[in-house]
């Protein structure tokens, strides 16, 4: 049977990239204005790092012919993986040029795992970092938890009539997606706002602590996003401030939410918040596994004060689950248990439409319930059952694509670590990495000793988990780009 390619409109796909890029230029400047404050070089180059992103932005925005403005499935799917990639590519120019040069493959590798928030670094030292470099790496973060392509839906209208929902689709985290008002543009900016609210109100807490402004203003960002990105060598436990951490764990859960939830609670509709079952689930296997990590520190003799069996392992279990990765005691005198629990949770992650990394608990929940009833058909082969999500009967359809996906997140894991180990890493560093990477959650350093190639396999996995393995593997498919 002939195949004939499939036409894609790209000229609309770049141009709205080049609209992108002149956003991103603007963020670079706010990073440059923050190296003019502390009068820093690297200023300068995140100057010119803006004025080559704004032109190559214009050229692609203006440069090319004109042709329509319909954006489908195709061109959405297309746009959603481009952007991130694109936007990492740029950000490497700033990162390449500041006093400290970076590498290509490790100014791609830290941009990508910014806007993916996965939270690696290459920086032997943060802390030998400028504030400039410091504050871009965290920014970039702020940016990608919530979304590239949700940030474009709120500030370029026009989309609202142009394929976003199925870019909304194509980007937004989980198994369904709820437009919270008519227009998907809306939705875009009523869940910005919170964002944006939220991050506010961490800054001005944070700033209520021993950290200064810049570090409070880093801190929150990493935090909203779940990213893990600190200016600290030694993360959150550099302060060891107890109601740094309380703050903290406090604002990690609420980017594991629903922001869809948190955006109807603070616009006076509380019922969806404690009736929603995915929330209740989230709540709950926090304070399992707390008790649980607890209690195994309690057993073990690890008692070394009250915050070793309060703060400690509650920080510890919502940095997890919520993939953000900060570090605020030494987690290894716990224990096998207390560890292999805590990846277990980095699977899982939070809620879907939150900023989390995993696969999502809602999934969690709809293999659980799907495996129940294959339990109990076995015993009882002609009864119908349904899975039920949040009070709604999810499709057969839906199940389906959820048991995939989780095959597909396992799969791409394993080939991961397969393929890491062939670039030369230890059978358990590249299994670990590989988790880490497709979960976007960092915990451990060393990675700039890995080698470049073993890097770029890095960078393609955070952006398969960031983008929820689908969004990717389609298009190495044939399908895609022939009819």
């Amino acid at each position: 049977m002939a195949h004939t390619l499939r036409h894609i409109n790209f000229a609309i796909v770049f141009r709205v990239v080049g609209w992108l890029l002149g956003i991103e230029a603007l963020f670079m400047l706010m990073a440059a204005a923050v190296g003019l404050c502390y009068d820093e070089s690297d200023s300068f180059s995140f100057l010119a790092g803006a004025g080559i992103t704004l032109m190559a932005g214009a050229l692609l925005s203006f440069g090319l012919r004109r042709t329509s403005r319909d954006m489908g499935k195709y061109e959405a799917f297309l746009l959603t993986a481009l952007v991130w990639i694109v936007f990492s590519l740029f950000s490497t120019i700033p990162l390449m040029l500041c006093r400290q040069p970076m590498t290509f493959t490790d100014a791609f590798f830290e941009s990508m795992s910014g806007f993916t928030t996965t939270g690696c670094t290459v920086a032997p030292s943060v802390e030998a970092l400028s504030h400039t470099v410091n504050f871009w790496r965290c920014l970039i973060e702020w940016i990608g938890g919530m979304g590239i392509i949700l940030f474009t839906l709120a500030v370029i209208p026009m989309l609202n009539h142009s394929g976003g929902m199925q870019m909304f689709n194509a980007e937004v985290t989980g198994i369904t997606h709820e437009k919270l008002r008519p227009r998907v543009s809306q939705t875009a900016k009523g869940l910005w706002s919170v964002y944006f609210i939220l991050t506010a109100a961490l800054i001005g807490l944070l700033c209520l602590s021993p950290m200064n402004l810049f570090d409070s203003a880093c801190h929150a960002f990493s935090t909203m996003s779940t990213g893990g990105f600190s200016t600290f060598n030694d993360s959150l436990a550099h302060i060891d401030s107890t109601y740094v951490n309380v703050v903290v764990l406090v604002f990690m859960f609420l980017g594991g939410t629903s922001f869809a939830l948190i955006y109807k609670f603070l616009h006076g509709d509380r019922k969806p918040l404690y009736k929603n079952s995915v929330f209740r689930v989230y709540a709950g296997t926090v304070v399992g596994a707390y008790i649980l990590i607890a209690g195994t520190i309690l057993i073990t003799g690890q008692y070394t004060g009250w915050e070793s069996v309060t703060v400690d392992p509650l920080f510890q279990v919502i940095s997890a689950i919520s993939s953000t990765g900060f570090m605020v005691c030494d987690i290894e005198p716990w224990g096998g248990f207390a560890i292999a629990l805590l990846f277990i949770l980095m699977f899982s992650g939070a809620c879907a439409g939150s900023t989390s990394g995993g696969a999502k608990i809602d999934r969690m929940i709809v293999l659980a319930k799907y495996s129940s009833n294959e339990i109990y058909r076995c015993l009882h082969p002609n009864t119908i059952c349904s899975v039920r999500l949040g009070g709604k009967i999810m499709s057969p359809d839906v199940v389906s694509k959820v048991i995939a996906f989780i095959c597909l997140y396992m799969l791409v894991m394993i080939v991961g670590g397969l393929l890491l180990t062939a670039f030369g890493m230890p059978l358990l560093s590249a299994f670990h990495t590989s988790f880490s990477c497709v979960s976007n959650t960092s915990y451990g350093d060393g990675y700039q000793l890995i080698p470049d190639a073993g890097k770029w396999c890095m960078t393609l996995l955070m952006l398969a988990g960031r983008l929820e393995i689908y969004s990717i593997l389609i298009l190495f498919s044939r399908t895609f780009w022939t009819k």
